[in-house]
């Protein structure tokens, strides 16, 4: 339950609302798996740039899982991925675009 704690500790100092910051901590034979979840809008602080935050956090894991003899692994939950992700916006305007260029190119057919 350490990890639990020491995660839990560490990522509310990072966040401007602690009061969102949810571990879960799951055991199977792999080994222990705690779920990181914050506030979407805070996303960018856990992952940080290019995943570096993300990268010294699960280091940091493996630290207090070797102290612990266990693995530890780092899930951070992305509610956009979890409830069915749908396609960014600049997804959208490739297609809008594709249509627009295809009733044009009709149009001149005529």
């Amino acid at each position: 339950m350490e990890d639990k704690v020491f995660l839990e500790t560490i990522v509310k100092e990072l966040v401007d609302k602690p009061e969102d910051v949810i571990v879960e901590r799951e055991v199977d034979e792999r080994g222990v798996l705690l779920t990181l979840k914050v506030n979407p809008e805070e996303m960018g602080k856990i992952i940080g740039k290019q995943g570096q935050t993300a990268r010294a956090l699960r280091t940091l894991l493996k630290i207090v899982g070797n102290k612990m003899n266990s693995y530890i692994n780092l899930k951070v939950y992305e509610p956009e991925r979890e409830e069915g992700y749908t396609k960014p916006a600049v997804e959208d305007t490739k297609e809008e675009v594709k249509e627009v260029a295809e009733e044009e190119v009709e149009e001149l057919k005529l």
